[in-house]
């Protein structure tokens, strides 16, 4: 297999971050792309493994700089970008790179990187992506119907991406994405 640059997103709570880490922890040879965020850590994230939690003026100087592959702001609230340098350096190096990113960062990879390969993480209903959000209890009630807001606009540019997969299990989610990238 040649370096590939995947690129994994989905709604809110629709568990892209639980397929990439079982697909990592399956096959070692992908690699995380770590994004650059301005929101404040969860429980257990670490700065430079999960995210690298930028300030504002951090993340001003990353755009001026043209240091970012793509960048946006999630849910009317933090901004989250791809430092440009790491990926670029882990392509050239053979290595393949998995982006885990919001719908609108993903259509502006695929523009900056054609050849990237974008996939879709599908929920198996909209009950069961309401369900996922509400138990994680990571953010209040309001947060909630901001992000669900989101996840309908998101979940009508699926056929935007090159495939689509839907996590109704982890690891057949995840080996279905192995499969594509191979």
């Amino acid at each position: 297999m040649t370096s590939r640059l995947a690129v994994i997103a989905g709604p809110t709570a629709v568990g892209k971050g639980t397929v990439v880490r079982h697909l990592l922890a399956e096959h070692p040879e992908f690699k995380l792309s770590v994004s650059a965020t301005t929101r404040t850590p969860r429980p257990g994230e670490v700065d430079g493994v999960d995210y690298f939690f930028w300030t504002q003026a951090r993340f001003d100087e990353a755009i001026r700089n043209n240091e970012l592959l793509e960048y946006a702001t999630v849910h009317g609230l933090n901004r989250y970008g791809t430092p440009r340098k790491p990926v670029e350096d882990a392509l050239a190096r053979g290595e393949n790179i998995v982006l885990e990113i919001d719908i609108q960062g993903a259509k502006l990879v695929k523009a900056a990187m054609p050849e990237a390969l974008t996939i879709f993480i599908q929920p198996p209903s909209w009950d069961e992506l309401v369900r996922r959000l509400s138990t994680r209890g990571t953010e209040d009630a309001s947060e909630q119907e901001k992000r669900l807001a989101t996840a309908r606009v998101e979940l009508a540019s699926a056929d935007d991406f090159d495939y689509q997969v839907i996590n109704d299990e982890v690891a057949k989610c995840a080996q279905e994405v192995v499969e594509l990238l191979s």
